[in-house]
């Protein structure tokens, strides 16, 4: 009985590698999943009467979709400018690693429609978004920066990033911890926009604020505290 305990474990090994991969996935298609991570995330700036060319409608995207691959991969559309995971953000506006691999083999697959119109999702509302408005006490930085008094910070704004800079943003507590504020990659000037925590992080007086480049010039946001 023991000889045949090899060829079973095999047999066995040889079910699960094919069951971890699906042959028979159905690919992505337009109507199915990419139209929603599209008017979820692009949208609100590619549309009739937006900043950019529309992607609203499958005859938008189709033509253009190898271009948006590129663009998606490296993470320059949508514009938020900052790395993944190095700080985290209740206004984020990149795409998910879930959604950037649905957009990649939508393209691959070769951009299908699909078959039907009723897993179309339905195109989004556009309200008039109110433009953010910096607060008069946030504390800007270029260079190093060492806090003279405790500071609870609800985000970061980049007033003026260098053409091509990377930087990474750190705050180095009076007790040698090490909290990361921003990850800045590929910024652009012209998308200029906050980037808001989702906790407030609590720094000490003393803390250090180290990363921002000279030339480059940074704005800290406060929390706006309330009124009892």
């Amino acid at each position: 009985m023991k000889r045949y305990l090899p060829i079973t474990c095999v047999v066995l090994s040889i079910s699960m590698n094919a069951g971890a991969h699906d042959p028979g996935a159905r690919p992505p298609t337009w109507n199915r999943e990419i139209s929603r991570i599209v008017y979820e995330r692009c949208a609100s700036c590619h549309r009739p009467g937006g900043t950019s060319f529309s992607l609203m409608t499958y005859q938008d995207a189709q033509p253009r979709a190898v271009a948006i691959k590129a663009t998606v991969l490296a993470r320059q559309m949508p514009p938020w400018g900052a790395v993944d995971g190095f700080g985290d953000f209740r206004n984020d506006r990149g795409l998910t690693q879930e959604q950037i691999s649905l957009v990649t083999d939508w393209v691959e697959g070769g951009s299908p429609k699909g078959h039907n119109p009723n897993a179309l999702a339905s195109p989004p509302k556009f309200d008039k978004q109110a433009k953010f408005e910096v607060p008069s006490n946030t504390i800007a930085v270029s260079g190093e920066l060492r806090l003279n008094q405790a500071l609870t910070l609800d985000g970061v704004m980049p007033e003026h990033v260098p053409q091509g800079a990377s930087m990474q943003i750190v705050a180095v507590r009076p007790d040698g911890g090490i909290e990361p504020l921003l990850w800045l990659y590929e910024y652009r000037d012209r998308y200029r926009h906050p980037f808001l925590y989702r906790k407030r992080i609590d720094l000490p007086a003393g803390t250090v604020i180290r990363g921002a480049r000279r030339g480059a010039r940074l704005l800290l946001i406060p929390v706006v505290k309330s009124k009892p």
